[in-house]
């Protein structure tokens, strides 16, 4: 019989992935550390954004460092009906053809095209740690949710250098399968 493969879930809310050039056309103030993340190097920042259409606004939106080579925004489908927006279910960094969404922040604001999507739901890993579990990077896998509102998610693997094992959902997710932050469950192949 299998091992069972438990991983923790990490609920991932609205937010926001800047390049330098957009950062600095939002704040005059250096990206700052507020708490680190699971995902080696990453961090939650003290730094947040409105996220800004013609039919609302959604303020407070945290913005994660470092700062990377493009900009990216991620909301889940309940922001994406407030905003007025459809933005695709997508893998970091896929954003051909995805929303167009102005990002306001407090030194001024920019609309960028082709930056909001729905992030697809992930395991993240590191390479030793795929090699240990039989997985490789793309591989989809099943998430087994044991609970009153309990059921299968499929998610994709993502391996990276600084990967650390953590299911990433977003807090609609969250909320249909009654998760939290750490809560365990069983990963399948």
């Amino acid at each position: 019989m299998e091992e069972k493969i438990i991983g923790k879930i990490a609920v991932s809310n609205r937010h926001v992935h800047l390049t330098k050039e957009v950062y600095d056309l939002l704040f005059d103030e250096p990206l700052s550390i507020k708490r680190p993340l699971n995902q080696i190097g990453e961090f939650a920042s003290f730094q947040t954004v409105t996220l800004k259409t013609d039919k609302a606004e959604i303020p407070h939106v945290r913005v994660i460092g470092p700062l990377r080579k493009y900009t990216q925004v991620e909301i889940s489908r309940t922001d994406a009906i407030t905003l007025g927006l459809n933005p695709p279910v997508r893998q970091s960094g896929d954003l051909e053809d995805s929303e167009t969404i102005t990002i306001v922040g407090p030194k001024g604001e920019v609309t960028l095209d082709n930056v909001c999507i729905q992030a697809e739901r992930h395991v993240h890993m590191n390479k030793k740690k795929a090699d240990e579990l039989g997985l490789k990077h793309e591989d989809m896998v099943h998430i087994l949710v044991d609970n009153d509102k309990g059921g299968v998610m499929d998610a994709f693997v993502k391996v990276s250098d600084n990967g650390f094992l953590e299911i990433h959902i977003d807090k609609d997710d969250a909320n249909c399968f009654i998760l939290n932050t750490g809560d365990e469950v069983v990963i399948e192949k």
